[in-house]
């Protein structure tokens, strides 16, 4: 059994490798050749969190397994991840387990990935400002995503901490100085949206973290953070106005988001008014943008078979390069 930490993970693995992981996963997802079942969630209202536990089988890849995931939004304040997590991965022709890689690092950088490939596919290819709500344990990957598929001028990265805010842009101005983005913290997040480019939220949030009537024409807006029914930090007016919105997976979404189960609840906005899966986009079935007036909008929830693939093509590279610790068990 091969064991992958962090760094063995980014010895072999790039952005752009996850983001093209991701798609391969969103397609073979959307065209229904993959078992990824709803993840189980198990709340731990003592410390406000919960775990998840996340399996799926691809036959493609003869690869299946599972990620163990917690969101713990408190771990902040003790300098721990908001989001540990193990991925399990097993040998899809023998049922052995074959790899055991670093999830919290895998989660951040496949969810990261989704987001890349949303915005890869979907934003305007000439966009140039670009704004970031959080600044968690997912927000570095969510960054680095955002300039990896676009030459963005400038990210402007809101929380309502502040000092944390701005602690976080000197730090990614710094590990992204290759990508030649100006990264600055903002006090004001409606200011912020006013003219841009790509809107990404990775929050837990439970009310919208910026007003959905300030996003411009010709926009890209990603909903991230938001995972649960009582969660919404996308407001209902760009979840209504949007002229076009994906998900990730429409069973997960429809499931799980408040951003869209609140509105729909309300009869702000039915399933009639979205569009479909971003795999569906990518294999051809359906448009994505079609004119640079087009807001868009994609929603991820998340996925097994996205952590699976992914995890999948990190082991291959990590076997091709003789990285990570072998463990006999």
């Amino acid at each position: 059994m091969l064991v992958l930490t962090k760094e063995d993970i980014k010895k072999v693995f790039t952005m752009k490798d996850a983001i093209e992981a991701d798609k391969d996963a969103l397609r073979i997802y959307s065209a229904g050749k993959c078992v990824s079942p709803l993840r189980v969630n198990i709340d731990i209202p003592k410390e406000q969190g919960q775990s998840l536990f996340m399996p799926a089988y691809v036959e493609e890849f003869d690869a299946t397994g599972i990620k163990i995931v917690s969101v713990f939004p408190k771990n902040i304040e003790k300098g721990k991840p908001s989001v540990p997590a193990q991925m399990i991965l097993l040998d899809g022709t023998t049922g052995e387990v074959c790899a055991i890689l670093d999830g919290t690092y895998l989660t951040q950088l496949r969810t990261g990935a989704v987001q890349g490939a949303a915005t890869d596919i979907l934003a305007k290819k000439d966009a140039k400002i670009g704004v970031l709500f959080g600044t968690g344990g997912q927000a570095a990957t969510q960054l680095e995503a955002m300039v990896c598929v676009r030459n963005l001028e400038e990210v402007r990265v809101f929380d309502i901490n502040y000092e944390r805010a701005k602690e976080f842009a000197e730090t990614m101005q710094r590990e992204l100085a290759a990508y030649d983005t100006e990264i600055v913290a903002v006090e004001n997040g409606n200011e912020a949206v006013r003219n841009a480019d790509i809107i990404t939220c990775v929050t837990t949030s439970r009310r919208p973290v910026f007003d959905g009537t300030l996003v411009k024409k010709g926009a890209h807006v990603n909903g991230v953070g938001a995972y649960t029914p009582q969660m919404q930090e996308l407001d209902e007016n760009i979840v209504k106005n949007a002229d076009k919105v994906f998900f990730d997976t429409k069973e997960g979404v429809l499931a799980e988001a408040g951003d869209f189960l609140i509105p729909m609840e309300k009869g702000i906005v039915s399933e009639q008014d979205f569009n479909g899966e971003l795999g569906e986009v990518i294999l051809g079935q359906i448009l994505g943008r079609e004119t640079d007036e087009e807001i868009t909008l994609f929603k991820t929830v998340g996925a097994a078979v996205l952590d699976v693939v992914t995890a999948h093509q990190i082991y291959k590279k990590a076997i091709e390069n003789n990285v990570g610790n072998v463990v006999e068990i």
